[in-house]
């Protein structure tokens, strides 16, 4: 059964979901705020979209063309129906690819900006998962890698160009190592705490394609505190509105 909610506070903007899917999170808004368009920016691709959230957000902050990925078809078709409602026809086009081998249908380094909410965990054969479960694929790395995603983004992104991606922090090191292998600069980190006096679960990054050396780390985002969200995440939710 598929529901239309508001997305969050943002003003008129709605979303199309189903329950069974797996629908828009915390990390994908966090990662939509997290993003900095400039006047310059002309395209955004935002890889693995589901039912589009990212482009929806980013379509407030930005006038670029925004170009979402979405593998699985009824996602994807949901995704479309979202772009649609949202009378984002002409700004937002989505995609049923996979991001293997994307690169080979665009002119490379043609995006200035690429976003990707990817699979958190690694997927190991025994793992007592449902290969073809929506759940199962956006969490797992059931279809891609996260070197497979990046091998993909460096291809398509413009020199300079920015990789923005919200990941789990626990790993990081294997982040950073795998954006080195393929010559990215880390330019900003941003940790994602539940709480104070807890540990960080998530983390926001922003790399560049053969960008120059320069890492700026952000104070932490703390999400929970006094029993509800932070002032930063209301901030967030409501796109700066009080």
């Amino acid at each position: 059964m598929e529901v239309i909610n508001d997305l969050l506070g943002y003003d008129g903007l709605k979303i199309i979901q189903r329950p069974d899917m797996f629908n828009f999170s915390l990390d994908s808004t966090l990662l939509a705020d997290f993003v900095r368009p400039l006047a310059k920016t002309k395209k955004i691709m935002d890889l693995g979209t589901g039912n589009a959230p990212i482009p929806l957000f980013l379509s407030l902050k930005t006038k670029a063309h925004i170009t979402g990925v979405e593998i699985q078809k009824e996602v994807f078709d949901i995704a479309v129906r979202n772009i649609e409602l949202n009378k984002l026809t002409d700004q937002v086009t989505i995609l049923n690819d996979d991001i293997k081998g994307l690169s080979k249908k665009f002119e490379n380094s043609e995006f200035d900006i690429i976003t990707c909410n990817p699979p958190f965990f690694k997927f190991n054969g025994a793992s007592n998962t449902n290969k073809h479960d929506f759940k199962t694929i956006a969490r797992h790395e059931v279809l891609i890698t996260l070197e497979g995603i990046i091998i993909e983004v460096k291809r398509l992104l413009k020199t300079k160009g920015s990789f923005c991606m919200v990941h789990r922090t626990e790993r990081i090191e294997e982040i950073i190592l795998l954006l080195n292998k393929h010559n990215f600069s880390l330019k900003r980190l941003r940790f994602v705490y539940p709480k104070h006096g807890e540990n960080s679960n998530a983390v926001l990054i922003d790399a560049s394609n053969n960008g120059n050396p320069g890492l700026t780390l952000l104070e932490p985002l703390y999400v929970h505190e006094n029993g509800g969200y932070t002032k930063e995440i209301k901030r967030i939710f409501n796109y700066g509105q009080e």
